[in-house]
């Protein structure tokens, strides 16, 4: 699926986790969405559920297209770009889920969390080659 040769050679930030964590990791992060949507999407409101529906979708496609970005087209910064609106497409998200069922909000802070992470990852590796 993509260039590990490319992706070792790289110079990486300080506290870049090895390899194979980020696949438990964003198993864990995928679940803990899925659950936040499902509530969110269950909660009976007469609140819209269009705007969170919106964002949702947004932060969605962004992180569906940061790994082709990164990875396939080898750009740090195209897909720094990107996963800076995915930050803040995310946030939203939550602030808008949390309007409707907080349980939906809270859960998507280890989201939130681990994509200012990468964020910050993604940002040192295009800085530092």
């Amino acid at each position: 699926m993509f260039d590990s040769v490319w992706y070792n050679l790289l110079t990486k930030p300080l506290f870049t986790p090895p390899t194979r964590v980020f696949a438990p990791v964003w198993t864990f992060i995928y679940l803990t969405i899925f659950v936040s949507f499902i509530l969110f999407t269950l909660k009976r409101t007469r609140r819209s559920k269009i705007r969170g529906y919106i964002y949702f979708l947004v932060q969605m496609l962004l992180n569906i297209i940061w790994i082709p970005l990164f990875f396939i087209l080898k750009n740090p910064g195209l897909a720094l770009a990107d996963i800076i609106l995915l930050d803040i497409f995310s946030i939203l998200t939550a602030k808008n889920f949390h309007k409707i069922s907080k349980q939906s909000g809270l859960i998507l802070i280890p989201y939130i969390i681990w994509l200012l992470f990468a964020t910050w990852l993604n940002a040192g590796i295009l800085f530092l080659n």
